[in-house]
């Protein structure tokens, strides 16, 4: 008989988290050792960087599939989104 030792986390969150942030862009970096990805607000001519993610490679690569199949499930389930056109806006970070 298998024994499922699998301990449960529980998560706290604060409730300024809890609220969520709104990104309407993003920016992905990596190194060797960990991906970087900085969700903005973008509206021209500024933006605000509002959450920088990073994570391993392992876990990177564990978030696109989940991300795959939600995506999936979602337009299974509302129909295929349909892709819009990238601004024309590029922006990056000042050099000093």
């Amino acid at each position: 008989m298998e024994q499922n030792n699998q301990q449960q986390i529980q998560i706290k969150a604060k409730d300024e988290v809890l609220t969520g942030v709104y990104s309407n862009a993003a920016h992905f970096l990596h190194t060797k050792e960990e991906f970087v990805l900085d969700f903005m607000t973008v509206f021209p001519p500024t933006g605000t960087l509002n959450s920088r993610v990073i994570m391993s490679p392992g876990h990177f690569k564990r978030m696109i599939r989940a991300m795959q199949e939600n995506l999936a499930k979602y337009e299974s389930q509302f129909g295929v989104i349909q892709e819009s056109t990238q601004p024309d806006t590029n922006f990056g970070w000042p050099i000093k």
